[in-house]
C-alpha cells in the first residue's frame, strides 16, 4: 500500500496515517518530522531548510525530494508506506511519480484532510512541547497539570517558532497558494479521496479506512 496523506498544518493527517501505519503495517513517513530531524543534526539538507521553516515558508521543492527519495529507498519502505506532508504541489507530485517508477511502483491512494483555517490555527497555536523529552501538550486539548511545566520531566515547555499565531497564518496562506492545484492533480487521476477532519479522531479514522478501501 503506497499512499499519501494530504492536508493544511494541523489538520491530524499526521495523526491518522500514523493510526492508519499501525493497523497496516506499514511505515509513517512524515516529511516533517524528517526535516526537523534534519535540522536538529545540522545535516546540509537541515541547513537548507532551517532558514525556510523559522519564517514558515515552505521548504524548496529540490531538497525535500532529494530527502523523500533517501527515505523511499530505505527497506522498509519497500512493502508500502504513508506518506504525510509531501508531496505540496504538482511538481513534487511528479518527482514522486518518477521515484516510484524507478521501484516499478505508484500510488494507490491520496488522503486529504481538509479543517477550516480558524480551527488550524487554534490548534496549533496552543501547542507546547517539552525540549527535554518530546512530551506534547495542547494548552486548551491537553494542559500540563502545572503551567508551563512538563509532566514527565518538569521541564519548561516551549513553543516551536513556527506555531506562532502569525506565522501559523503565513503557513496557512502558502499551503494554500501552493497545494490547491496539488489537489485538482490528484483529482484528475482519480486517486483523491476527501475526509472531514473536524470530526472526532475516531470518526476521522474511520472515513480514512473508507477511503483506502481496496488499496491495501
Amino acid at each position: 500500500m503506497r499512499v499519501v496523506f494530504l492536508g493544511p498544518p494541523g489538520a491530524g493527517k499526521g495523526t491518522q496515517a500514523a493510526r492508519i501505519a499501525g493497523l497496516r503495517g506499514v511505515p509513517h513517513l512524515s516529511t516533517g518530522e524528517m526535516l526537523r530531524r534534519a535540522v536538529r543534526e545540522r545535516t546540509p539538507v537541515g541547513l537548507q531548510a532551517k532558514g525556510h521553516m523559522d519564517r514558515g515558508a515552505l521548504v524548496p521543492d529540490d531538497v525535500v525530494d532529494r530527502l523523500v527519495a533517501e527515505r523511499l529507498a530505505q527497506s522498509d519502505a519497500g512493502r508500502g508506506f504513508l506518506l504525510d506532508g509531501y508531496p505540496r504541489n504538482p511538481a513534487q507530485a511528479r518527482a514522486l511519480e518518477q521515484v516510484l517508477a524507478r521501484r516499478q511502483g505508484a500510488l494507490d491512494r491520496v488522503v486529504y484532510v481538509h479543517v477550516d483555517d480558524d480551527t488550524l490555527v487554534e490548534r496549533i497555536a496552543g501547542r507546547r512541547g517539552c525540549p527535554k523529552c518530546g512530551t506534547v501538550f495542547h494548552l486548551a486539548a491537553r494542559p500540563p497539570r502545572k503551567a508551563g511545566l512538563c509532566d514527565d520531566c518538569g521541564t519548561a515547555l516551549v513553543q516551536r517558532a513556527d506555531d506562532a499565531e502569525t506565522v501559523v497564518r503565513d503557513r496557512l496562506k502558502v499551503y494554500h497558494d501552493n497545494t490547491a492545484a496539488l489537489v485538482r492533480y490528484y483529482e484528475e487521476r482519480g486517486l483523491l479521496g476527501r475526509v472531514d477532519g473536524n470530526l472526532p479522531i475516531d470518526e476521522v479514522t474511520h472515513a480514512v479506512e473508507a477511503v483506502l478501501g481496496s488499496a491495501a
